[in-house]
């Protein structure tokens, strides 16, 4: 298995961001539900106090927190070794949601009417959710949760109205969420597994069949003779002649 960048920096900072030297021991079932547990409750309560305190945020109409979240916590906290749970897939499945969704919706609000801009919501939101799970699959950001954040582009009013600016409002909040599991997830823990691509073991290069040993041959065991009794009473070994 190739070394990790990782390995080159001190290990009192790539302890935070998920290195270790050597495989850490599965940690008893305790450990797990504390850690999953402290982590989502910072977790969410550092995205509300950031989007629902901050003056900034609260004139431009912001929700406190996008509900999808709710759900990436449950991977990011609880599901630690999941792929589904690791940094590429958190960010870059909640971007991918947030732009289809916003994408897809502002096409549709160039309908006539807002009339029937409602009546064919329905129809926005599933097109949105469907079309972020394949681009999800084609980039391997897949990232349960951001399908939640393309449908809410679409069928939400608060995000709807929001526009374009959803897409650092979801940025902002998959980083405050992956500063949280960074630090709560390594403290007895490990997180992420892998930053971008997992670690893929060195392959085994086996010999050119050229090259391979022989095989010793096995020799041929004569096979026992037998003595059968003529009339006579003489004996013939059967497989011979008999004089």
């Amino acid at each position: 298995m190739p070394p990790s960048r990782l390995a080159r920096l001190p290990l009192w900072l790539t302890r935070w961001l998920g290195y270790r030297p050597s495989p850490t021991p599965k940690k008893p079932n305790y450990i797990v539900w504390l850690w999953s547990f402290i982590g989502a409750f910072c977790g969410i309560s550092l995205i509300q106090a950031v989007f629902g305190q901050a003056h900034y945020f609260i004139e431009r109409g912001v929700p406190s927190i996008v509900a999808s979240y709710g759900a990436s916590a449950v991977l990011i906290y609880g599901a630690i070794e999941a792929p589904l749970a690791q940094p590429r897939a958190l960010v870059g499945g909640h971007f991918i949601g947030a732009l289809i969704g916003i994408c897809i919706t502002k096409l549709f609000h160039l309908l006539p009417t807002e009339e029937r801009f409602s009546q064919l919501e329905w129809l926005a939101g599933s097109l949105s959710c469907a079309s972020a799970i394949v681009l999800m699959q084609m980039t391997e950001t897949t990232h349960p949760p951001a399908g939640a954040t393309a449908l809410l582009a679409a069928i939400n009013s608060d995000i709807r109205d929001m526009g374009w600016y959803y897409l650092p409002v979801v940025l902002l909040t998959s980083t405050l969420a992956l500063v949280v599991a960074l630090l709560v997830n390594n403290i007895q823990r490990r997180y992420p597994v892998f930053w971008f691509q997992p670690a893929v073991p060195a392959a085994v290069v086996k010999p050119p069949p050229s090259e391979a040993k022989p095989q010793p041959q096995m020799k041929e065991e004569s096979q026992p003779s037998t003595v059968s009794s003529t009339m006579d009473g003489s004996l013939i070994e059967k497989g011979t002649a008999a004089v």
